[in-house]
C-alpha cells in the first residue's frame, strides 16, 4: 500500500481505506475481515499460508480462490493436512483452483508438519504476543503513512523461522498482522477503523 490517497467515498457514501473500493469482494473483504481480530491455530494457519500464496501476487487473487484453497487444503485444519501425502501434493500442483505454485504448495505443507507438532494455542499466542501496544501507533490517515514492515514484524517473521515455519518473511509476517487485527492500518476517516478496534 502506497500513495497519499486518504479515505475515500464508497458506493454507499462512507469512507473508506482506497485499497477496499475497486470490487465488490474487496469492499467485503474489507469492511467485514480485515483488520478484526483472529484467534485459533487453524484460521491463523490459515492466514499465513493465504499470505504466503499472495506474495508476488495481488491479494484479490487469493481472495477469489479463498474457497477454493478452503477445499483443496481440508479447511486449513493443521492436523489434517499436515498428513498430507506426496499422492496429495501431486493433486494441489494440479488444482486449478489454488495457485499452484510449488514452493508455496511445499511450505503449506511443512509448516502444517511443524505446527502439528506444537501444543494447542501456540500458534495463536506467539503470534499475538508480537502485537504493538496500540498506543504506541500513530493512527494512519493516508496510504502513505501505512508500513510495509514494522520491527514487530521482523522479530514476528523471526521467531517464525526460528520454529522451522517457511516462506514468512518480514513483508508477509506484516501483511498477517494487518490482516488479522495485530494492528489496526484502516485509515482514520474510514468507516471500519471503530468495528476493528484499537
Amino acid at each position: 500500500m502506497s500513495g497519499e490517497a486518504g479515505a475515500l467515498a464508497g458506493p454507499d457514501g462512507g469512507l473508506r481505506c482506497p485499497w477496499g473500493l475497486s470490487t465488490e469482494d474487496y469492499i467485503a473483504y474489507h469492511d467485514e475481515e480485515w483488520g478484526r481480530p483472529v484467534h485459533g491455530d487453524d484460521a491463523l494457519y490459515e492466514r499465513l499460508c493465504l499470505e504466503a500464496f499472495q506474495s508476488g501476487l495481488s491479494w484479490i487473487t487469493i481472495l477469489r480462490r479463498r474457497d477454493g484453497f478452503r477445499a483443496a487444503f481440508a479447511d486449513f485444519r493443521i492436523a489434517t493436512v499436515a498428513g498430507f501425502t506426496d499422492e496429495d501434493r501431486a493433486r494441489l500442483l494440479a488444482d486449478p483452483g489454488i495457485i499452484r505454485n510449488r514452493a508455496k504448495i511445499d511450505a503449506t505443507l511443512a509448516n502444517a508438519r511443524v505446527l502439528a507438532d506444537w501444543p494447542e494455542g501456540e500458534l495463536d499466542s506467539l503470534i499475538w504476543s508480537f502485537a504493538p501496544d496500540p498506543a504506541s501507533r500513530q493512527v494512519p490517515k493516508a496510504l502513505s503513512d501505512v508500513p510495509a514492515i514494522t520491527d514487530e514484524s521482523t522479530a514476528l517473521s523471526k521467531a517464525l523461522k526460528k520454529r522451522g515455519l517457511r516462506f514468512i518473511g518480514p513483508t508477509t509476517a506484516y501483511a498477517l498482522m494487518q490482516a488479522c487485527g495485530l494492528v489496526n492500518d484502516h485509515l482514520a476517516d474510514c468507516v471500519a477503523r471503530e468495528a476493528a478496534g484499537s
